[in-house]
């Protein structure tokens, strides 16, 4: 591994992209501790305290604390993935952006890409203005504004500085998508949740050493934990493989075709971004509930409570139905069967055309219910088990799965990216 990184490292271009994405994650990690002005930090802290294993305490955690601290990134990558999730759904509800989408080339998705940061900005006003109208409700009980925050001036300075951000934060991750390692996006997600792993690993020692839970519980925690990231690996790199044979041609005195191959279909295809999606949608009641004035501790948010019973059913199927959204955008059963037509290629059993673009059709559907059922379970287990025991909710473990899940997910897309530049230039890499 270490001769990898340096073989890693002596290629130019591949070092230049790699310290180009340590520089932007260093920016994002400087922007996470920048605070927005008229807001008292130190009561914020302290109100998320008592709303951790809440929606708000997800919301903190995937921007790595900046949410509790009210930084200027406080909202994270949240209002771009939402105005990702929303363009992309009306890509095939309307037919006039589907067609700017697949049929107008490399320009079409400069525009699609342009809508959705503008979409990110209005969303991120949204949440901005939601955010201010939580701590204008909450300011009474935990003195969360400073008296020249109750101003108009002050308002519009808090909610602009939010959007702003966002606006910030989305640039800085097409700036690593386009000339770093890695999807942008997905990395500054990673170090958000990283950023809180020694904060968290600390706080579980000492509750062990309070006495709040019993050490047996936090090593069975561990464990657990690690049993997740192997078994993450492990249906990684998982793929169900469809036989493929070319049949025989001769072109003036040579055959072609005539060998026998696999048509590769991985069983988690779309990665981490039903996780992703579907944790954003999930929080959506929390946003509504801030915009429209309610308590973070009303009946309608302890519904919609992290480590309730009822937010884990939502969360399951949000997962299920995001996994077959993103397979059916990554993978077209008709083009690949046309593919395989146009080629000389057949599934053995099968005829070439719409016999075997149906057959390929279910087998995706069969091999992405399996990969949704996987991340929708290492995703709900630890809400389940916060839902039922108290000490295991107190531990903040109802957040752990999707973390993990985000966190090993995000990993392995990068070493895998690295490993295509890697052996672009011949050099031996991670894998092998």
């Amino acid at each position: 591994m270490i001769q990898t990184f340096r073989n890693a490292w002596k290629i130019d271009e591949l070092r230049k992209k790699i310290i180009f994405t340590l520089f932007i994650l260093l920016l994002y990690r400087l922007g996470n501790a920048i605070p927005v002005p008229y807001v008292n930090a130190a009561s914020l802290s302290s109100y998320f305290v008592t709303v951790q294993n809440t929606v708000l305490g997800l919301f903190n955690t995937m921007s790595g604390g900046a949410f509790a601290q009210a930084t200027i990134f406080a909202l994270s990558i949240q209002p771009y993935i939402n105005a990702s999730i929303i363009i992309q759904l009306l890509c095939i509800a309307i037919p006039a952006l589907e067609r700017m989408s697949k049929d107008e080339g490399e320009e079409g998705k400069k525009k699609i890409a342009a809508i959705t940061r503008y979409s990110t900005v209005g969303i991120g006003l949204l949440q901005g203005f939601a955010y201010y109208m939580m701590l204008r409700n909450n300011s009474a009980a935990y003195g969360i504004l400073n008296e020249t925050g109750m101003t108009v001036l002050g308002g519009i300075v808090i909610v602009l500085t939010f959007t702003a951000g966002s606006a910030l934060v989305m640039w800085l991750g097409e700036q690593i998508t386009e000339y770093g390692i890695g999807n942008g996006i997905s990395m500054l997600l990673f170090a958000g949740i990283v950023s809180r792993f020694p904060s968290g690993i600390r706080n579980l020692v000492a509750q062990a050493v309070n006495g709040s839970i019993n050490w047996v519980a936090v090593i069975l925690m561990l464990l657990g934990a690690l049993c997740m990231v192997v078994l993450i690996i492990f249906i990684n790199d998982s793929e169900r493989r469809i036989s493929v044979q070319y049949s025989k041609r001769v072109v003036g005195r040579k055959q072609y075709g005539g060998q026998s191959t696999h048509l590769p279909m991985k069983v988690n295809m779309s990665g981490v971004m039903p996780i992703i999606f579907a944790q954003s949608i999930a929080s959506l009641p929390a946003t509504l509930n801030m915009l429209f004035g309610g308590r973070s501790d009303s009946g309608f948010m302890k519904v919609f409570d992290s480590g309730t019973i009822t937010y884990a059913i939502i969360y399951f199927v949000l997962i299920l139905f995001f996994a077959y959204f993103y397979a059916t955008i990554q993978f077209n059963p008709i083009e690949v069967a046309n593919n395989l037509k146009k080629s000389g290629g057949f599934i053995p059993g099968y005829r070439a055309g719409k016999p075997t673009s149906e057959f390929i059709q279910r087998v995706l559907n069969k091999v992405t219910l399996f990969g949704a059922l996987y991340l929708s379970i290492i995703a709900c287990v630890p809400i389940i088990i916060s839902a039922i025991s108290p000490a295991a909710k107190a531990t903040g473990i109802s957040l752990g799965g999707t973390s993990i899940i985000i966190v090993v997910g995000v990993a392995l897309e990068t070493v895998q990216a690295l490993e295509q530049q890697m052996l672009m230039r011949n050099y031996k890499g991670f894998l092998d």
